[in-house]
């Protein structure tokens, strides 16, 4: 049982369990749907919109996204959702994120103000987003954990992402943009022991959650600091690898031309700038899928940045040899018989 009670446990179990038939069952009855009436000679479906139009009054698809927006609706709201059920437990939370820290582990600005793109939405469904509220970090954390309900703690894809980087190149000082409540940062400082690395975010309740599980774990090689991703104000060519993990679909299109900016700045000669995100291929029902999505999970930026030219973004401001690949977040996971839903994981890596 978990420190939130069994009735928590028991109703964000039931959750979970309905997701899981939301991505094994409804997702593949509604893709299988699509390719029969494409292999009768149904009309030329040629874009997302012309799916939208075959789909619009049907009533699986209906039950389909219902299930989509309500489940996390679900998650975070309600007597035993995510939100309500971390109240009782405010205060010794609170303690916890403001416990003391090593020195120089946590930097964080009272002066920054979150951009409002940003804001002006709740990310994911976030009630109030995760810059405002102390407790915004500890919330996410937990609620990130039924995001892929299909993978295992041991194929955890923040690790496999890692195993990647490592596979390809050996950095000392990496910047991790974006860094959340630590998750995509803690396997770079414990899996790359040799090397430096430093965690920025905008938000301050994520941030103070990161730096005391690697003060818990009296972590050496990492740091975190409180800033945007499009201004870290780091020091030029301090690093040899820039990275994000899920932050470029939460920016619009003249943010992330900032962030590709900063990258290359912050990156020495031969360094590497190496993103994971999601970006759907050119099949439109894929796309219809993804940018319904978008729309049902408070992601509007989704949609701009599977139609942007990120090749041309990054050879812009200087980068070479930059190729975007497919990640597979478990394995067989993009094996031809894997029917469930998934994100279109994708890498971008490019090199100063």
């Amino acid at each position: 049982m978990s420190d939130l009670g069994r009735q928590f446990d028991a109703y964000q179990a039931f959750l979970l369990g309905a997701k899981v038939f939301w991505t094994r069952e409804l997702y593949p009855s509604l893709r299988d749907r699509y390719r029969a009436a494409s292999e009768r000679g149904a009309p030329a479906m040629r874009s997302p919109a012309d799916v939208d139009d075959w789909l619009c009054e049907d009533l699986d698809y209906a039950f389909y996204g219902w299930f989509e927006r309500h489940l996390q609706r679900m998650k975070y709201s309600g007597r035993l959702g995510l939100v309500p059920a971390h109240e009782p437990h405010r205060e010794r939370l609170t303690d916890m994120l403001n416990a003391r820290l090593p020195e120089g582990l946590l930097e964080l600005d009272p002066a920054l103000t979150a951009p409002r793109y940003f804001t002006a939405v709740d990310i994911h469904q976030h009630p109030g987003g995760v810059c405002g509220d102390a407790l915004a970090g500890v919330v996410y954390d937990r609620g990130a954990r039924t995001t892929t309900p299909l993978l295992s703690k041991h194929l955890d894809l923040h690790h496999r992402f890692v195993a990647m980087i490592g596979g390809e190149h050996r950095p000392q000082r990496i910047v991790d943009l974006g860094c959340g409540f630590g998750k995509s940062t803690r396997p770079l400082y414990t899996e790359l022991r040799d090397a430096s690395v430093l965690g920025i975010d905008i938000s301050a309740p994520c941030l103070r959650l990161a730096a005391a599980e690697a003060a818990s774990g009296q972590a050496a090689n990492v740091r975190y600091r409180q800033a945007t991703a499009e201004d870290t104000g780091e020091p030029e060519a301090a690093f040899d690898l820039v990275t994000s993990t899920m932050l470029l679909h939460e920016m619009p299109p003249p943010a992330i031309e900032a962030l590709i900016a900063e990258s290359y700045r912050l990156l020495e000669p031969g360094g590497y700038a190496i993103h994971l995100d999601f970006l759907a291929d050119d099949d439109p029902f894929d796309r219809f899928i993804h940018y319904g999505h978008a729309r049902r999970n408070n992601e509007p930026y989704m949609p701009p940045l599977n139609e942007m030219d990120l090749t041309s973004a990054h050879t812009a401001q200087g980068f070479k040899d930059v190729r975007i690949v497919p990640f597979e977040e478990t394995p067989g996971a993009r094996a031809p018989d894997n029917r469930s839903w998934r994100f279109p994981w994708a890498v971008v890596i490019a090199r100063k």
